[in-house]
């Protein structure tokens, strides 16, 4: 599977590059890309190989992730959220089903939704909201319980894809509880609208525009087929909603890295030791972000929850996000102001770079997650607002 899915990954990272200037620029959604994506049965990558997929391991993700970002980050940006929401699907062992008390028809319908991404389709998450980020707790859209299914009604901001997938995992409160907080799988169609807001500094080419919800769907597209699941989930499979975004980034900065070296050998500026030494600097950076990265996924495969594990998981995304914005800017300014005009792929990777702090969870929040534990406190529960 590594060799297939990775090489796949290399394959595509040129063409995903060649298009991504032209997605920038007009902030328009690469979906040739996703054609691309699907033909190579990328879609599939987290899928369990019983229900037709690759059956990858959060470290397979991890390295194709980083070579789909470096031909275009926005791509695999949007490409996380999917992996995100199948890989956490498949991730529901027996075991952890019984913990949970996932009824035997929850999981039929979660295979069911596994084997049509190993058929190629594929799933968006919309989670944060105005106000609240992507805090599941502090949510204001909600759902309650009709005849034959639930009902969600609400707004959803900063939705990767949005306009362009096959279902969005939707996360919601309960309208009689709030302190339930549930995810479902919509199907895309009627009861959805998207509201083009997205016109962003970096990540231009992710079409992360807001989403509107007045929706019925089946029971059965309630996840885990238990309410109050989202908040469990998030803090058994943080590395979903945290260090997925790192592998990520690191691929920013190695193209970053790339772009400028081929500017500056074009422009014969490669003889000046004050370039070489940032370049040199920007290679140890990302390598040493790629190796925390590295070293959580494999955590994560090994002994996925573990506090050890979450905490290398924190620390993947805070390095990841510092590190891909300290590189473009180094590598920036070694390539001089030219590389700062519209259309240059440096200019474009700054932008990008830029936005790997902010994602949720953000370098203060992973700072400050970390610095809790490092005291000796408990970082989910400890501090002055809620993590999720």
């Amino acid at each position: 599977m590594t060799v297939d899915a990775l090489g796949a990954a290399r394959r595509l990272a040129p063409r995903l590059a060649a298009r991504a200037a032209g997605h920038d620029r007009d902030g328009s959604f690469p979906a040739d890309d996703f054609a691309d994506l699907r033909e190579a049965g990328l879609f599939g990558l987290m899928v369990p190989r019983e229900l037709g997929g690759l059956g990858a391991t959060f470290a397979e993700y991890a390295a194709v992730a980083t070579e789909l970002a470096r031909g275009n980050g926005a791509t695999a940006l949007v490409f996380n959220m999917h992996a995100s929401v199948t890989g956490a699907l498949g991730a529901v062992t027996e075991e952890l089903a019984e913990a949970l008390g996932v009824p035997e028809e929850a999981l039929a319908a979660r295979d069911r939704l596994l084997r049509a991404a190993a058929d190629g389709a594929w799933y968006a998450v919309a989670m944060s909201e105005r106000g609240a980020g992507g805090r599941l707790s502090q949510l204001s859209t909600v759902y309650e319980p009709v005849d034959g299914g639930w009902h969600i009604k609400g707004s959803k901001t900063f939705c990767s894809g949005a306009g362009h997938p096959d279902g969005y995992l939707v996360a919601a409160r309960s309208a009689t509880d709030q302190s339930v907080v549930s995810q479902f799988l919509v199907p895309a169609g009627a009861g959805i609208t998207v509201e083009p807001t997205w016109d962003s500094l970096g990540m231009r080419a992710t079409s992360s525009h807001d989403l509107h919800l007045d929706v019925t769907v089946p029971a059965d597209r309630l996840l885990g087929g238990v309410e109050g699941l989202a908040l469990v989930v998030a803090q058994l499979m943080p590395h979903w909603l945290v260090a997925s975004y790192a592998a990520v980034y690191v691929g920013v900065a190695r193209a970053a890295i790339d772009a400028a070296a081929e500017h500056l050998n074009a422009r014969n500026l490669a003889g000046l030791p004050a370039v070489r030494a940032r370049l040199g600097r920007a290679d140890a950076a990302t390598a040493a972000a790629e190796l925390a990265v590295t070293e959580a996924a494999r955590r994560v495969d090994e002994n996925p929850g573990d506090a050890e594990t979450n905490r290398w998981v924190w620390r993947a995304k805070l390095l990841a996000g510092t590190t891909a914005a300290d590189v473009a800017a180094s590598m920036l300014e070694a390539a001089g102001t030219s590389a700062t005009r519209r259309g240059h792929p440096l200019e474009r990777l700054y932008r990008d770079a830029r936005c790997g702090s902010l994602h949720p969870a953000t370098s203060d929040v992973c700072a400050d997650w970390l610095g809790i534990a490092a005291l000796g406190g408990d970082p989910d529960r400890d501090g002055t607002a809620p993590r999720w």
